[in-house]
């Protein structure tokens, strides 16, 4: 085969589009996780591993994770884990559980949703559960006046064995384009549903974009009836184009900076001083974030690390910057080593 026809067969596999940046998703390998394990979760919009969140209303106790678990030879080292520790026997109409992820606007507009150039997207990832049964995904457009969903069902063939699923999405040339919308808020949302109750159950999915429907899920209540019943993933991709392309394998470094636009976790601040300054609004700490956030963050003091001084308030927060400040009481030597959360989430 001519170098030419290579090349072209090549620009044809890759949609025409380039080698590096192809994967809309960021940690779909699921390597960074700032926050640590969750146990014990009944909240909704619980994060964990970074960038994907449990979304639930009243269903059970969860444990999400980390895991070494993967799909052997796949070349990924660490997966998601979610595991259902107390099942709900009684599943009510409005109750649901799912996987959740949300893709920043200005990161997708170039996939024309909403205009007659509208552009396929293809999602490809690992999936294993203890149940061998029929699971629903769906995309989700929230910026549309009237909300637009496509979804599609996918089927665990064998239970505790891995397997990739692979799903190709239409381009919507309905609903709203993102010409409008706030680069910096997030309209597009993924959903691995797991479970429903009735709500969420009785219609059919037409596998194309269509108004909002949350019947059209025709969910099951079995994964959230099961005690320990759990559910992994791995190798998480969307990308433009028909073809699922092989995973684009990102560093540590690079995908934890990534996050860090959404979410940065200080274990130790570590300020100190010796001198007569005494009383309120002392500054402790001012601290240049690793990088620029997605919004000025929320933040909450995560470990506590102390002498001679209490915590005030934050202070000089934006988007690249923050500070603390504290109210010292000792005449001689204080520190001040709290860590920190900063959180500007989607």
């Amino acid at each position: 085969m001519s170098k030419a026809r290579q090349l072209a067969d090549l620009g044809n596999v890759y949609d025409d589009g380039a080698l590096s940046n192809r994967n809309l998703i960021i940690n779909g390998a699921m390597q960074v996780v700032q926050r640590g394990d969750q146990t014990g979760v009944i909240a909704n919009g619980t994060y964990f591993v970074d960038r994907f969140f449990y979304s639930g209303v009243d269903e059970g106790t969860w444990s999400l994770s980390q895991s070494t678990d993967v799909p052997s030879g796949s070349g990924f080292s660490k997966s998601a884990k979610m595991e259902i520790t107390t099942a709900d026997s009684s599943i009510d109409a409005p109750d649901y559980a799912q996987l959740r992820y949300k893709v920043e606007n200005q990161d997708i507009k170039h996939i024309l949703k909403g205009t007659s150039d509208a552009k396929q997207l293809t999602l490809s990832f690992w999936v294993k559960s203890s149940l061998a049964q029929e699971f629903k995904f769906r995309i989700r457009d929230n910026y549309s006046s009237t909300t637009r969903q496509i979804i599609k069902s996918y089927t665990v063939a064998s239970a505790n064995t891995w397997q990739k699923v692979t799903m190709t999405f239409d381009g919507d040339t309905g609903g709203d384009d993102f010409s409008g919308s706030t680069d910096t808020d997030g309209n597009i949302t993924l959903e691995w549903m797991l479970g429903g109750g009735t709500n969420f159950q009785g219609g059919t999915a037409s596998g194309s974009w269509e108004d909002f429907d949350q019947t059209k899920y025709d969910a099951t209540d079995t994964f959230l009836t099961t005690v320990n019943s759990t559910f992994y993933i791995t190798g998480v991709q969307l990308e433009v184009g028909d073809t699922a392309t092989p995973f684009e394998h990102r560093s540590y470094g690079d995908e934890l900076a990534r996050c860090q636009r959404y979410y940065v976790f200080v274990e130790r601040g570590r300020g100190s001083a010796r001198g007569s300054a005494t009383g309120a609004s002392q500054n402790a700490y001012s601290h240049c974030l690793p990088v620029e956030m997605r919004a000025v963050p929320t933040c909450s003091i995560y470990s506590v690390g102390r002498s001679g001084c209490s915590f005030e308030q934050f202070v000089n927060l934006n988007k690249q910057h923050v500070g603390v400040n504290v109210n010292v009481t000792s005449t001689s030597y204080w520190f001040f080593n709290d860590g920190y959360t900063a959180d500007a989430e989607l």
